[in-house]
């Protein structure tokens, strides 16, 4: 394999068949990125990366000679990139970072690294030393959040600076040493554009959810993980007016609206003392005291879904959420469920008629089996039958067929007009009957 052709994180030089080449280009890149670290003056400021990079690089190659290892230009400048990415960035994941076609990085253990690209995973040739390499790195990424990783608290949500999404989980809970999910953001968020090229959405949604959004509807985003539920929250959110004050509220800040009235709050953990939580639930309750025009919860886990329908009920519309739900009919149970984890005694009556009450629309999301994230159901809640909540499809996927591994299909109006259509008209926005698929009908007899 030539230097050219290796991937990113693979180490230096050749592997022997026995593996002792990978270990001792290992050790070799130890021993220079230790002798880097034990130079650098103590009162540098790491903050700065361009003076870093000159420092480094300056003293860099008389550590190589010292080392008298036999190398190739370009073989020291990747030791160098790994060098400055072990004290500036992230160690070996450094360059999948980088990668924006990457959408997911998985670590389990130092020596097993996988991706996701395109919607599909793959094994990586990076690899971190060993365990205490691999929770250096941990340590860099939750330190400067104030969270601590350890036998006491074995796992922690984080975000790196660039808003990716965090997940660590530690031993003894991991039986393969330290895992690490990285769901990383896009630093230039997703357009209602983007999502229709990936086949995601169609014009006719855009031209419904932005009504939707502008007349004030409440909409749940519904999917499984990893199914874009953010993705398309973020981009729904982007509809709505820059004159209103819109404040989200998120376990790890992620969402980036535009608009210039934006107040963003995030849930923070216990510290060492196991106090000073603050949950989801805490920041919904004080959204309200806040003069809200509009309130995103970026996912409900909880009891919190309670006191974001009572909300959604006394004239805080325009409330947008995701939840996990495989179908927009189990978002409702998922409702339910969480409402009972308020630890209010409520009759499940009355919950449903809180649900009921207070959702207009759930959008559900889903990951297909060629990777592609689409939206497959778009469902009006129109209220109480007896005991049950009744829904309604708006628009529905219907798969027409396979070509080269990807699904063929389209979100198809169902013919009925909701309901909230009248609360669109009533807020001055026209659509167009064929939104609905309302005539289609009679459209193709003639």
């Amino acid at each position: 394999m030539t230097l050219a052709s290796r991937p990113p994180g693979q180490a230096i030089g050749h592997t022997r068949p026995d593996g002792t080449g990978a270990r001792d280009d290992a050790r070799l890149s130890a021993r220079i990125r230790e002798k880097v670290l034990a130079r650098l003056d103590p009162q540098l400021d790491i903050s700065n990366p361009t003076i870093v990079r000159r420092t480094i690089e300056a003293m860099f190659p008389k550590v190589v000679e010292e080392e008298n290892a036999a190398m190739s230009r370009t073989e020291r400048m990747l030791l160098l990139e790994q060098v400055l990415a072990e004290i500036l960035g992230f160690g070996p994941i450094e360059p999948l970072l980088q990668d924006n076609t990457i959408t997911e990085i998985m670590i389990n253990g130092p020596r097993k690294i996988y991706i996701e690209r395109a919607g599909k995973i793959e094994k990586t040739t990076c690899v971190f030393e060993n365990e205490e390499h691999l929770l250096r790195i941990i340590d860099r990424i939750v330190a400067p959040l104030g969270r601590r990783v350890d036998e006491s608290s074995p796992m922690v949500d984080a975000r790196l600076p660039d808003g990716s999404r965090v997940n660590v989980t530690i031993p003894p809970i991991s039986l393969v040493g330290p895992v690490v999910t990285i769901r990383k953001f896009s630093h230039i968020p997703f357009t209602d554009n983007d999502l229709q090229t990936f086949g995601t959405i169609t014009p006719e949604f855009i031209q419904l959810t932005r009504a939707a959004v502008e007349a004030r509807l409440n909409m749940i985003i519904s999917g499984g993980t990893g199914s874009g539920k953010t993705t398309l929250l973020n981009v729904l959110s982007q509809y709505i007016p820059s004159r209103e004050r819109i404040i989200t509220i998120e376990d790890a800040a992620e969402l980036q609206l535009k608009q210039e009235h934006v107040v963003t709050l995030e849930a923070r953990p216990p510290n060492i003392e196991g106090k000073g939580q603050i949950t989801i639930r805490d920041l919904v309750i004080n959204a309200l005291r806040m003069r809200p025009d509009r309130i995103v919860v970026g996912e409900a886990r909880g009891g919190e879904a309670l006191d974001m329908l009572q909300a959604m009920n006394t004239g805080h519309d325009g409330s947008l959420s995701t939840l996990h739900a495989n179908t927009a009919r189990d978002a409702l149970r998922r409702l339910e469920t969480m409402v009972l984890m308020s630890g209010m005694d409520l009759p499940l009556r009355a919950i449903r008629e809180q649900i009921s009450s207070a959702i207009d629309c759930i959008i559900h999301l889903d990951r297909m089996s060629d990777g592609s994230r689409r939206v497959v159901q778009v469902a009006e809640v129109q209220g109480m039958e007896g005991e049950v909540v009744v829904m309604q499809d708006i628009l529905r996927f219907e798969q027409t067929g396979q070509k080269d591994g990807k699904i063929l299909g389209r979100l198809n109006p169902t013919g009925i007009r909701p309901k909230f259509a009248e609360k669109i008209e009533h807020a001055g926005i026209k659509l167009p009957g064929n939104i609905f698929g309302v005539g289609l009908e009679a459209l193709l007899r003639k």
